[in-house]
């Protein structure tokens, strides 16, 4: 079978499938998806050309460079399969969230932003709106451009080995995968009528009441008065950026040695150790909230901490 017969029968049954099948555009299309990826894959035979010994020009001493087709191009495509496969079955067995039409004088309870805005809506139970939403948005944005400016590794350029990135391979794990996707997971699934946190096996009760015992930092130590909240608070939140900062660059050098530290750079440790810093006070300021009921670490007249 010629190419573009083969194209034209893959158009006939996907009109006949989309317009006079029942179910069909949503039951039947996407298996049909799944397949002919399969048929690509089987009929493009990766591999087939290693069966011929291919010489390689070195490039330097140890030299164990692989041609980017079939090896990364293979894994990547059967990856799609796997994940297009597994989204298919997920969209068989579990109902879309759809809910009833918009009607502007009934506000559903809860009111939630779109899962890629989840996360920041999370945030709010735990920060001021100015620091969940604008402050901490644009650390994100900034420390993602300072990223070029700030990696100094030569090591893995055009790719990311985990033996010589392991603590930026970390960090972005622990910024992404842990932190901002377990914030949109529990603003999907674990925050109910009221914002109120219910677990999987819960009802979503919208009668369902909390008792609001959250308190202060300040409140613990006794201090009542507002001047010695804003000292105390001052002292609290800068002391943990001196003291980060001192331990991050101890933990650097004991690491990676001074002359590493020399060829860095202090603005460019400065610069990490601050984004770091802010990330870590994220989960720190998360845990004081769940385990010790704490509002605010600095609470002032003006901002919030």
């Amino acid at each position: 079978m010629s190419r573009e017969l083969f194209w034209l029968a893959i158009t006939l049954v996907v009109t006949v499938i989309t317009n006079f099948i029942p179910g069909g555009r949503v039951l039947i299309l996407p298996e049909l998806f799944v397949a002919l990826m399969i048929l690509l894959y089987w009929a493009a035979k990766p591999g087939a050309e290693l069966d011929k010994p291919v010489a390689v020009q070195a490039t330097g001493p140890g030299d164990d460079k692989v041609h980017t087709w079939p090896h990364l191009v293979r894994s990547e495509f059967l990856c799609a399969i796997f994940i297009t496969l597994g989204l298919i079955l997920w969209s068989l067995v579990v109902d879309a969230p759809l809910e009833e039409p918009a009607n502007p004088t009934r506000t559903p309870n809860p009111s939630k932003a779109p899962w890629y805005f989840l996360g920041l809506q999370e945030m709010l139970v735990f920060f001021d709106p100015w620091h969940a939403g604008v402050v901490l948005p644009t650390f994100i944005i900034v420390g993602l451009m300072a990223i070029p400016y700030i990696d100094i590794n030569p090591a893995g350029n055009g790719y990311y080995a985990y033996e010589s990135r392991k603590y930026e391979i970390l960090t972005f794990f622990l910024g992404f995968h842990i932190l901002w996707v377990s914030l949109i997971i529990i603003g999907t699934f674990l925050r109910g009528p009221g914002w109120n946190w219910f677990w999987p096996w819960e009802v979503w009760d919208s009668h369902k009441i909390e008792a609001l015992t959250n308190v202060n930092l300040h409140y613990i130590f006794g201090i009542r008065s507002e001047a010695g909240a804003i000292i105390f608070g001052a002292v609290v939140v800068l002391g943990y950026f001196v003291v980060g900062t001192a331990a991050m660059y101890w933990a650097i050098v004991r690491m990676k040695g001074q002359e590493f530290m020399h060829r860095w750079g202090m603005p460019r440790f400065v610069l990490t150790s601050f984004l770091f810093l802010n990330l870590m006070s994220v989960v720190i300021k998360m845990v004081l909230r769940h385990a010790g009921n704490i509002m605010y670490v600095w609470q002032t007249p003006w901002i919030n901490f």
